[in-house]
């Protein structure tokens, strides 16, 4: 039984990490500003319980961010939960693919985030996953309720089940630091235009698609599919079996319109 410490542990990927542990196991801790909604109370952001919630733990799994403020904290909460570690065996940051050549601000906090991990000189392994499948779907659940959706359908995208990548998380939690892990990607490389369609053959919704034009190296970098690894193609679960199963939305918080 390992002492694992996660962060982010009440979010979309953070809650099938801890249960994935705790059925292997694992002594499982999670840090959560909320009373009641983890094991500790803590706020990476000031670093007001941080300490408390490491003292003991051998491994850390580093999931939380903040991608509503475009990661804008995540540096100073990274740098935070790092002064805390310097003693534990084994860090895992879970990170995104691409975010080296694409020049988003979200992207490029959380590769200042993968730079602080590395410089902190803790044992770690920094895993980067395709956006998840959950994503894009709280996507098109917002833009399925206006007349007309506008959507990049030229990016491309190879979306991954959260389940999928919480696996191999746990996975890796508990092995020995490897710096850089392969990416992890889902099983399908499609446009935007591909994933609103199947999207649309199951809700009906939106009625009207019309292209977004997205100018710059952002938009460039999306059409080329920057954001993908199609050599890890990893993941079990379809866009096509995500949608049809049609689970709640933990972005959302909601389930499917009757």
């Amino acid at each position: 039984m390992t002492k694992i410490l996660v962060t982010g542990g009440t979010g979309a990927l953070g809650r099938q990490v801890v249960d994935r542990l705790r059925e292997a196991g694992h002594d499982v801790r999670v840090l959560s500003r909320r009373p009641g909604a983890g094991t500790h109370v803590g706020d990476l952001r000031t670093g007001v319980g941080v300490a408390e919630a490491v003292a003991g733990t051998e491994v850390i799994v580093h999931a939380a961010s903040d991608f509503r403020r475009a990661g804008g904290a995540d540096l100073e909460q990274t740098e935070n939960l790092l002064r805390h570690a310097r003693e534990v065996r084994h860090l895992l940051y879970v990170s995104i693919v691409g975010i080296d050549r694409i020049p988003f601000r979200y992207y490029r906090n959380k590769l200042a985030c993968e730079q602080a991990v590395v410089d902190s000189g803790v044992p770690h392994t920094i895993l980067r996953a395709t956006q998840f499948h959950e994503l894009i779907a709280a996507l098109l659940r917002t833009v399925e309720k206006w007349p007309v959706a506008p959507l990049p359908t030229t990016f491309r995208f190879q979306p991954v089940a959260a389940a999928d990548v919480a696996r191999r998380v746990a996975e890796l939690a508990v092995g020995e630091p490897l710096g850089r892990a392969p990416d992890f990607g889902g099983p399908e490389v499609l446009t935007m235009a591909q994933l609103a369609r199947v999207w649309q053959g199951v809700r009906h919704r939106p009625r009207r698609i019309v292209p977004l034009p997205v100018p710059g190296r952002v938009g460039s970098t999306f059409r080329a599919g920057l954001n993908t690894c199609p050599d890890h193609p990893d993941g079990t679960q379809t866009w096509s079996q995500f949608v049809v199963s049609n689970p709640a939305n933990p972005y959302t918080g909601r389930k499917k319109p009757s």
